[in-house]
């Protein structure tokens, strides 16, 4: 066997393994992107099978995208069928084409809507023979949105084709109606389900005044998914970068009277996230308040959207988020002290309650206090900022070091 077909033997084996460093030395050293196992199937399909994103993203660089596996499907079909929402998502991103059929006949889009009607959990008990209860547990997507992973009789899919379908309908011209879409979010009682992330994203795609009508109604309904579904639809489709903002007036207008009345956290949590991103200075003026919000979430998100009126000297605004350094809530410290971060040079009382942060009992909050005291030039946090180094990629406080290094460089960009 030559040196070739070792290096394929172990792009198989890292692939297998789920070694994404191993896949990207290999192919590096010049390892086939499309060899195959011992059944015909190209080591990106295993790949997929896997769930394996990163290593689908790794091989997609070389790899023909639109092999075909002894089965007859391609690496997209593969993922449409394993209901793999990010993916399908890297897939189409990619390049891969979406005429290419299975074995029955179906293109992406027809595969999609088949296990979209017939349902994961019908699907996996035809194919499997088995009627016993199906395993299940919940995964995070890489694109947005969680969905759940299904086994049974040694089958896996995740719950991801009605996303998928979603995705799809606009590239082939399909455009399912307001209450359509919002029948599959609602279909999922877990809004953090990738379905909600799809919907509300083609939503949001179309522009069209008409989807902004059909959601600001949704606020009036008893059903607190559906007002979640109106809310979250409206702050997307309102949300606006630039620099007129034409659309952050219509945004306040429409959630300030809206979350004044809203009992729901979920909902006011996406309500708070609009108005945290609104333009708006009536906006900004509603967020201290929610600083005492007994969700912690909600706190949080105020907390994070109160950084420019902190930055801008706003007094009520650093009131309420120094008072947050304090919080129970060990995620809501860490989000007061990151706020923090463009208060004024001038005043002491940011640094003292950055400095009274650094024996906080979670590491987050202490290691983000020390970061923001080394931005203000303060070494108060000194201690803790050489234990964390040096930090590899791989660390979670990875980029705030890095901050904090340049500025010591002399690459701060001059807010203090």
């Amino acid at each position: 066997m030559g040196t070739t077909d070792v290096g394929d033997e172990s792009l198989i084996a890292a692939v297998r393994n789920g070694d994404a460093k191993a896949v990207a030395a290999l192919l590096e050293a010049g390892a086939d992107p499309d060899a195959v196992d011992g059944d015909g199937t190209p080591v990106l399909h295993l790949a997929v099978d896997a769930f394996d994103l990163t290593v689908v993203e790794l091989l997609m660089s070389s790899a023909r995208l639109d092999s075909v596996s002894a089965d007859g499907r391609t690496p997209l079909l593969r993922a449409i069928d394993r209901g793999a929402y990010d993916i399908t998502a890297a897939l189409i991103g990619g390049g891969a084409q979406l005429w290419h059929k299975d074995a029955e006949g179906r293109d992406a889009l027809a595969l999609a809507r088949y296990w979209h009607e017939t349902g994961a959990v019908a699907e996996l008990r035809r194919r499997s023979g088995m009627s016993e209860s199906v395993g299940s547990r919940t995964v995070q997507g890489e694109f947005g949105g969680s969905c759940a992973e299904l086994s049974l009789g040694g089958l896996t899919v995740r719950t991801g084709h009605t996303a998928i379908l979603t995705e799809l309908e606009p590239k082939y011209g399909i455009r399912p109606s307001f209450d359509e879409l919002m029948s599959r979010a609602l279909a999922e009682p877990d809004h953090d389900h990738a379905v909600w992330w799809a919907t509300t994203s083609v939503l949001q795609q179309r522009h069209d005044p008409a989807v902004r009508a059909a959601a600001a109604a949704l606020r009036h309904r008893p059903d607190p998914l559906e007002r979640y579904f109106g809310a979250q639809v409206l702050r997307l489709n309102l949300f606006d970068e630039s620099k007129d903002a034409p659309f952050d007036g219509l945004l306040a207008d429409l959630f300030l009277p809206w979350v004044a009345r809203e009992p729901d956290p979920r909902v006011t949590w996406i309500l708070v996230a609009g108005l945290s991103d609104a333009m708006d200075p009536r906006a900004e003026e509603s967020l201290p308040a929610f600083t005492r919000h007994p969700d912690g979430r909600i706190r949080q998100l105020a907390v994070s959207g109160l950084r420019s009126a902190v930055g801008a000297g706003n007094p009520e605004a650093l009131a309420a988020v120094l008072a947050r350094t304090r919080d129970e809530d060990a995620a809501v410290r860490q989000a007061a002290c990151a706020a923090l971060a463009l208060a004024p040079a001038h005043s002491a009382a940011p640094a003292d309650a950055l400095a009274g942060c650094l024996a906080d009992g979670d590491e987050r909050v202490r290691v983000t206090a020390a970061a923001q005291l080394a931005l203000r030039d303060d070494p108060r946090g000194e201690e803790i900022l050489r234990g964390l180094e040096p930090a590899d990629e791989g660390s979670p406080y990875y980029w705030l070091l890095d901050e904090v290094c340049r500025h010591r460089q002399g690459g701060s960009d001059g807010r203090l």
